[in-house]
């Protein structure tokens, strides 16, 4: 099943990070990539500590805007994508986390026509999950569950910085 977890709200990563946590406790062989993120939030550092999960970061420093795209943030997208070609062909995991896949595609850092056939051609026994805000159409027609989580009301605009252990 194709799963993806997009909108405006905070959480998308923190469910699929829940989905892998389930998996994880029945013994399954997880895969967590992530895209626009470096290796440094503190649900990384904890699965990194276990080896029935392949965690991989395909980030820079900072935050990625649309129209502030370098050629790395290019370079990265496709590493991420090469990476989660080769787990799947090699590892074939159980579930194969594609975290803010979404924005990758949003910021053309890929092109939906090298992802839609990799999500369409995942074993039936796999679960994929694909995160991020502005999932495109064709990614939620693919998809077997969609799950839009919207903002209401966020701390981030009464001026509250990101914080260690609680954002990331």
């Amino acid at each position: 099943m194709i799963h993806v977890y997009t909108g405006n709200g905070k959480g998308k990563t923190t469910a699929a990070l829940g989905l892998i946590l389930r998996a994880l406790g029945h013994k399954r062989k997880v895969c967590l990539i992530q895209f626009l993120k470096k290796p440094k939030s503190g649900e990384i550092l904890f699965l990194r500590k276990h080896k029935s999960v392949k965690v991989f970061c395909f980030g820079r420093e900072g935050f990625c805007v649309k129209d502030k795209l370098g050629l790395k943030d290019f370079i990265l997208a496709k590493a991420g994508l090469n990476k989660a070609k080769e787990i799947l062909k090699e590892y074939k995991p159980d579930i194969l986390v594609l975290d803010e896949l979404n924005l990758i595609l949003h910021f053309g850092l890929l092109e939906k026509k090298e992802i839609l056939p990799l999500l369409k051609g995942i074993s039936k026994k796999a679960e994929v999950v694909v995160t991020g805000r502005h999932a495109s159409s064709e990614v939620i027609k693919a998809a077997d569950l969609v799950s839009d989580i919207r903002e209401v009301k966020h701390y981030y605009k009464q001026g509250l910085a990101s914080r260690k252990s609680i954002e990331y």
